[in-house]
């Protein structure tokens, strides 16, 4: 069989771009789908340099990233995060979309537009993409703030609009009444689907049910991706489109226990091929028309941009969210997408709109979505820094119940999760403690059930002092944040000298400066939960409750004793058994040889020849020659006890 070199030339270099891209846009925190279109536009035919020939080859496999990331969007598509912010998204989605359109279509009437040309731009701003809005609000913690919970809602509801607009689009290249053709439209696929849809629901769960029973990872993954592309070839026989069938199928497999492992086995094809499409769509970029066609693109930018951002701020306030909630909402959304691609494309395809509006809508993409980085990342925050100066000022007048009075309390930084279920601990045995809190309402309805809470930011020194932290048996800070931490133990500890401060830290960097700051203890939820699974683990396995518990304590002091030397280098704990071969080591006490002063590693167990085996052996063993140890501590401090236990057999 003859292969096509020009063919499998053109995938490397797609697949090689689109690696450049993805690294470059990575180091720069910026959504890989930016890097994969620049990167398609670096290996065009309209730029210099190494270019793709066969792009409509190409043109057809990125289908194929269509199908596959409409297919995912309807098993990951999920009722119950839709109708958690209630009316907002239900109605306040459809009522945003609707407005963006209508904006867009009244702009193209005043830009000269066919009205056509102006409910396909509407179309391609109205949807923002969720792939960027969850990377951006994860990246700046904002994910499960009441705004984030908003924004995710609202992506979802115009996910589904996507789906609505892909059969309705073409419907407006028809000839004749458009108002009867989109009936049309959506009555055969009324006709067309809803059977389909009923019976794929009875046969495809007992399919999937007895695929599973084979335990053949390959023939589940083989059924699944057959139910979406022969779906998806479906809806394209009826004359409906890929990604409508592809979603469908989706949604078909999305309710049953199979769901998760479909899609995790779909996830590394449908990441390659979605690659594909993005760096497909920037070969399709022409930079001249971009530049001949700047009326355009400059119309969309500012339509997404200030005109979403207008549409958004109003739909959310008009469901009663606070105005810096509203306009948080519609930053997040001023930004368009992968969808905007696959609408735009889906326009093109029926002859709605021509280069220009295909070229602006890519261009578009790729300037809001850096705009929209830039916005997420600084004015959300600055909203917040003055919202909360307005609510210190507010608060600032009142007064802590009780907290003047208390001595010998718990002074706790931070009410969320883990400050809650201290306070609820130390409620139940009758122990006092004052409570500082950042979040307004939190404080207040702690002084409503009569708990000496002060408002403000625990990190500051006049706070601490008002919930009497100078006069504490104990203070404990559960604060998220690492810099506040650092300021509030070391507030605290001048503030009270000989006060226990239990603080939380999630990295060895912090855990190391909190102790020097002045804290008694610090708490790291990792290394807690590790030692939590080891436990579990061991029971398990039978192993007795007193080794275990040994060697969680030898766990637990190696690990503290890590980094101490250098707060910059980071080493990983790791266990081995090293024997002892080199007679200067034999015949002395643990006590004498000072090993962990010496070596930094910690003697977790000792197997002598005869079969006794030693747990945690105290200071006063005597170590023989041939005795294996088990020994805990990093790669470099472990080599180094290796090589005096075997130096001079290892000279022999």
């Amino acid at each position: 069989m003859e292969t096509n070199a020009v063919f499998f030339r053109d995938f490397a270099y797609v697949f090689l771009a689109a690696l450049a891209g993805g690294l470059l846009a990575w180091r720069l925190r910026q959504p890989v789908i930016i890097g994969y279109v620049l990167a398609g536009i670096l290996i065009s035919p309209f730029t210099p340099g190494p270019s793709v020939t066969d792009v409509h080859s190409l043109d057809i496999f990125a289908e194929i990233g269509v199908v596959l990331l409409m297919f995912s969007i309807g098993l990951e598509f999920s009722v119950a995060d839709l109708l958690r912010t209630k009316w907002v998204a239900v109605i306040g989605g459809p009522l945003g979309i609707l407005l963006s359109v209508g904006l867009a279509v009244a702009t193209g009437h005043v830009l000269g537009w066919p009205l056509s040309q102006g409910v396909v731009i509407g179309a391609t701003i109205c949807v923002a993409s969720t792939m960027v809005l969850t990377r951006f609000l994860i990246d700046q913690g904002q994910l499960h703030t009441l705004p984030g919970r908003i924004m995710v809602a609202i992506t979802l509801v115009e996910d589904l609009a996507v789906v609505v607009l892909i059969v309705l689009i073409p419907a407006f290249g028809r000839g004749g009444n458009q108002l009867i053709a989109i009936g049309e439209v959506l009555g055969l696929a009324a006709v067309i689907l809803i059977p389909a849809f009923i019976l794929a629901s009875k046969i495809i769960p007992p399919l999937l049910q007895r695929v599973a029973r084979t335990q053949s990872r390959e023939l589940f993954f083989i059924v699944v991706l057959a139910i979406c592309l022969s779906t998806a070839a479906l809806t394209q026989a009826v004359g409906l489109s890929l990604a409508l069938g592809a979603f469908i199928a989706g949604l078909m497999i999305s309710e049953s226990e199979y769901a998760h492992q479909a899609l995790a086995q779909l996830f590394p094809l449908r990441d390659a091929f979605v690659a594909l499409f993005f760096v497909a769509i920037g070969l399709l970029i022409d930079p001249r028309v971009l530049i001949s066609n700047l009326a355009v693109t400059g119309s969309m930018i500012g339509l997404v941009i200030f005109g979403k951002l207008l549409v958004w701020s109003a739909v959310v306030r008009l469901f009663g969210y606070p105005t810096w909630v509203a306009v948080s909402v519609a930053i997040g959304l001023t930004q368009i997408g992968e969808f905007s691609f696959v609408l735009v494309q889906v326009a093109r395809n029926a002859g709605i709109v021509g280069a220009d509006v295909y070229n602006a809508t890519l261009a578009a993409s790729l300037v809001t979505i850096l705009l929209n980085a830039a916005m997420v990342r600084y004015i959300p925050p600055l909203l917040a820094r003055r919202r909360l100066a307005r609510q210190i000022a507010e608060h600032s007048k009142a007064t802590v119940s009780g907290a003047g009075g208390l001595r010998d309390h718990v002074v706790l930084c931070g009410f969320g999760r883990v400050g809650s279920s201290l306070g609820a601990a130390l409620e139940t045995f009758g122990i006092q403690y004052a409570v500082i809190e950042i979040d307004p309402d939190v404080s207040s309805a702690l002084r409503n059930r009569g708990i000496p809470s002060v408002f403000g930011d625990a990190s500051d020194s006049h706070i601490l002092s008002r919930a009497g932290a100078e006069k504490a048996a104990l203070v404990i800070v559960g604060l998220p944040d690492a810099d506040r931490s650092r300021l509030a133990v070391m507030n605290a500890r001048r503030m009270n000298p000989t006060a226990p401060i239990i603080a939380r830290a999630h990295r060895r960097p912090e855990y190391e400066l909190l102790s020097q700051l002045g804290a008694t203890e610090v708490i790291q939820p990792e290394l807690e939960a590790s030692a939590t699974i080891i436990r579990h683990a061991f029971s398990r396995l039978n192993i007795p409750d007193e080794q275990i518990r040994a060697y969680l304590r030898a766990f637990r002091e190696a690990m503290g004793s890590l980094g101490k030397v250098s707060i910059v280098r980071q080493p990983f704990a790791e266990t081995r058994q090293i024997t002892i071969e080199e007679p200067a080591l034999a015949g002395r006490s643990l006590l004498e040889q000072r090993i962990r002063e010496r070596f930094g590693v910690t003697i977790i167990s000792i197997t002598r020849d005869s079969g006794e085996e030693l747990m945690n052996p105290p200071a006063d063993t005597v170590l023989r020659c041939g005795d294996r140890l088990r020994v805990l501590g990093s790669s470099e401090e472990i080599e180094n006890f290796a090589a005096k236990a075997e130096r001079q057999n290892g000279s022999r």
